[in-house]
């Protein structure tokens, strides 16, 4: 087990490069996934790394496919967040993650519709990141997310316009 870290050894970590995923049906509800890594249900949106070389859009089309099997043309690209939103891990956490190398993740989000059929959802298509899948309202997977991560959502959806105030 790795040592816990001193604030100041957190605070000198780097957040890592990562984009996150919003898909939305046609009636405006969110994709959510439940991790299929933890023994309690732990709700959240597809997200993972930017490779070197790699732009955020380019990278949420491979992160989408890699995790539920959608193609980008089976999607319809709506909009991306204007910066950087950054979140930190529990310090608990962070010897664990990601081989103890950073705090947490600065992200740039990425807003898609899925233009196919659910049935075109394939969480066993790569990477299984997902043990089960739902849509729901913003506000119901708000109250779903894990804690520290739950900030970093709201930003999203209200720049997204899924949530007001």
């Amino acid at each position: 087990m790795k040592a816990a870290l001193t604030t100041a050894q957190i605070a000198a970590l780097p957040y890592r490069p990562c984009v996150g995923i919003v898909m939305v049906n046609a009636a405006g509800h969110v994709f959510a996934g439940t991790r299929a890594d933890m023994d309690q249900p732990a709700w959240q949106m597809p997200q993972g790394g930017i490779d070197a070389g790699e732009n955020p859009r380019a990278a949420a089309a491979r992160e989408l496919c890699e995790e539920t099997g959608i193609a980008p043309d089976q999607t319809r690209f709506l909009r991306q967040t204007a910066d950087w939103l950054t979140y930190d891990l529990p310090a608990e956490v962070i010897p664990h993650r990601w081989g103890g190398r950073y705090r947490g993740q600065k992200q740039h989000w990425i807003m898609v519709e899925l233009i196919a059929p659910d049935s075109a959802i394939d969480l066993t298509y790569q990477d299984v990141e997902f043990s089960d899948w739902r849509w729901m309202s913003a506000h119901d997977l708000l109250a779903q997310i894990v804690p520290f991560k739950r900030d970093i959502y709201a930003r999203v959806f209200r720049e997204f316009e899924l949530i007001t105030a």
